[in-house]
């Protein structure tokens, strides 16, 4: 296997995705990383480290190192940055690949510099790091050097960003801490409440992509589920309905509602008009919870669209972005 040159990664806090110029898409795997409690060890990345989570023994601990969109532990995230670098890079490297990363709209110059050390830590010779919509823009062919407004709602694991994008910057943005992860969340406790019955966060995500819906849907739709009972503390079987979940996740689809209205508020007139012209792009994960393009076009009167491949926009991007580095040269924020 021949070492890439250019990696793109997209470092999400519930999914991360890697793509390498020419040969597109080459990792897809969970953000979650299993470390031995007694000598700090990393024992599992990814996909396996994933089967751990809920089942793991006191000597383990699964966990994601990134939280509501930033990273929470700089040493996992590394570890997590390396295993994807030799993942496509092979044990053996002639050249020191050159990297891109996406980060959150609302970063801090300490966390963007925690991701870049990161990154040449693990094994880049350069980092750029570009903000998320501007990647997910990029990733939805959305010409974001033209001078007029685009305006892009990417919907995350942990983080929602909502950016106005116009001659390759950002012109006004908003993010808010919602996004997959909460929802999943907001199952779980509503499925507590009502039903007093305990769930794991596989099953309240299995939920949320089976029946989930931001609007009540013309045909209810009806998932099985098994938790335990916290009465007699016994596994039970109950049913639960898809209009239950609207009502589970509505704050959290109002919280990311009020992040659109901030933005389109915030944005200059002339962008306004284009944005009501062409309306907006929804990626990102949270894009594929059923009818939330109509909720967001009823509750601003914007048409909202939803992205070819909402999950693979900000990958896409990364790759779209490394191999036309001097067109995007305005939009890149940093390199080391």
């Amino acid at each position: 296997m021949i070492s890439p040159r250019k990696i793109g990664i997209d470092l999400g806090t519930a999914n991360s995705l890697v793509y390498v110029p020419g040969r597109g898409i080459v990792i897809n795997e969970p953000s979650v990383v299993a470390v031995s409690v007694f000598d700090n060890r990393i024992l599992a990345v990814g996909k396996e480290a994933k089967k751990m989570i809920g089942m793991t023994p006191d000597s383990i601990i699964a966990h994601r190192p990134l939280k509501d969109g930033v990273i929470a532990d700089y040493r996992v995230t590394e570890a997590m940055i390396k295993y994807f670098i030799n993942k496509v890079s092979g044990r053996i490297r002639i050249l020191k690949p050159e990297v891109m990363i996406s980060v959150p709209a609302g970063i801090t110059s300490t966390e963007k510099r925690a991701v870049i050390q990161s990154s040449m830590n693990a094994g880049a010779k350069a980092t750029y790091v570009v903000k998320e919509p501007v990647l997910a823009a990029i990733g939805a062919g959305v010409p974001i050097n033209s001078p007029s407004g685009n305006m892009v709602v990417d919907i995350g694991g942990g983080t929602t960003e909502v950016a106005v994008i116009s001659l390759g910057g950002i012109v006004s943005s908003a993010s808010t801490r919602v996004g997959g992860d909460k929802m999943d969340v907001a199952i779980s406790n509503y499925i507590k409440n009502k039903y007093n019955l305990a769930i794991g966060e596989r099953t309240a995500e299995d939920i949320k992509i089976s029946i989930g819906s931001a609007l009540p849907q013309k045909e209810e739709e009806i998932y099985e589920l098994r938790g335990r009972d916290l009465g007699t503390g016994l596994p039970k079987n109950i049913e639960i309905k898809s209009s239950e979940i609207v009502e589970a996740i509505s704050d959290q689809l109002k919280d990311i509602i009020y992040t659109v209205k901030t933005v389109l508020r915030e944005t200059p007139p002339e962008l306004s008009a284009d944005v009501m012209d062409k309306g907006m792009i929804l990626s990102g994960g949270g894009a594929l919870l059923s009818n939330i393009d109509e909720l967001i076009t009823e509750a601003t009167g914007v048409p909202a669209y939803i992205a070819k491949d909402p999950l693979l926009c900000v990958v896409i991007g990364t790759g779209v972005a490394l191999e036309n580095l001097e067109t995007y040269k305005r939009s890149i924020m940093a390199k080391k």
